[in-house]
């Protein structure tokens, strides 16, 4: 009898701790990024809500956009909040769009250029040789390896004329938003190779893009939420929530500026949940 009851309470620990394996990976919600500040500060502050708001545990991979798409198509990942349609991803789109459900857009007006104050008083590319010595003949730019230099370069040499005795400067990120800051204290003219969203359109002074005629810099896109299929069956109330996660530019800046120091998950998850905080009606939105 001893025996018996022994083996009675050996099998109901043993089908207690599998139900609860169980249970924990049903549980579970799987984000994807890429290594892109926009797609990081989505990432994570989406990551926080689901762990402090929906009680979910919540695991967040980096990869690069191939092995991304594949693993929300195999269903090997749940969620991916930085999908660039319709240009930049649509390989991936044409590849795996019919394994995965688009939630629709989570901002609008993602593009690449050239930017400039709002107080320089051109609006188009082809009017930048036309004002050389306001511009020190420079264009600022970031590392030289970016798609954004690439395409600045084939403005310069292939797509507008006048460009013979400008200089593209490379430098960084960082770099380039302190000479911004820079000029624009000092109330000079400035062009720099730009992108949106990114923080610097957060900040307290008026910026734009110049017009690009020649179409160098391609189309303007939307990011996109993209989820496995069934993701809603499983999750209702995560298909909502990211069908309402929406951000403007302003928004997204700030959240990006936020994050743009910190490198572990404790330290991004942190930083968003401090933006939470600060922005605590907007989050309610999304969670309503």
């Amino acid at each position: 009898m001893k025996k018996l009851i022994a083996l009675a309470a050996t099998l109901t620990l043993v089908f207690s701790v599998a139900a609860c394996d169980l249970f924990e990976e049903e549980e579970a919600v799987e984000l994807t990024y890429v290594n892109w500040a926009e797609g990081i500060a989505m990432n994570y502050l989406a990551h926080a809500i689901l762990e402090d708001e929906y009680g979910y545990s919540v695991e967040s991979t980096e990869a690069d956009p191939g092995p991304v798409f594949a693993s929300i198509a195999d269903g090997d990942s749940d969620v991916f909040v930085d999908a660039w349609f319709p240009v930049t991803h649509e390989t991936y789109q044409d590849e795996y769009g019919d394994d995965f459900v688009d939630l629709g857009y989570n901002f609008e007006g993602a593009r690449i250029g050239l930017v400039v104050p709002d107080y320089v008083d051109i609006d188009s590319i082809d009017e930048l040789p036309d004002h050389g010595d306001e511009f020190d003949y420079e264009i600022v730019g970031i590392g030289p390896g970016a798609g954004i230099m690439e395409a600045t370069n084939q403005a310069m040499d292939e797509d507008y004329e006048g460009f013979e005795d400008w200089e593209l400067v490379e430098s960084s990120g960082p770099a380039m938003v302190a000479e911004l800051e820079t000029k624009i204290d000092d109330d000079e003219w400035v062009v720099v190779t730009g992108w949106e969203p990114h923080h610097k359109f957060a900040a307290d002074y008026e910026l734009k893009f110049l017009d690009d005629p020649e179409g160098t810099y391609g189309d303007i896109e939307n990011l996109h939420t993209v989820v496995r299929e069934g993701f809603g069956d499983d999750y209702p109330e995560l298909e909502t929530f990211f069908e309402n996660f929406y951000f403007t530019s302003a928004e997204l800046g700030s959240l990006m500026d936020a994050m743009r120091d910190e490198t572990t998950e404790e330290e991004r998850l942190e930083a968003a949940r401090d933006w939470w905080e600060d922005n605590e009606d907007l989050v309610d939105g999304w969670i309503e």
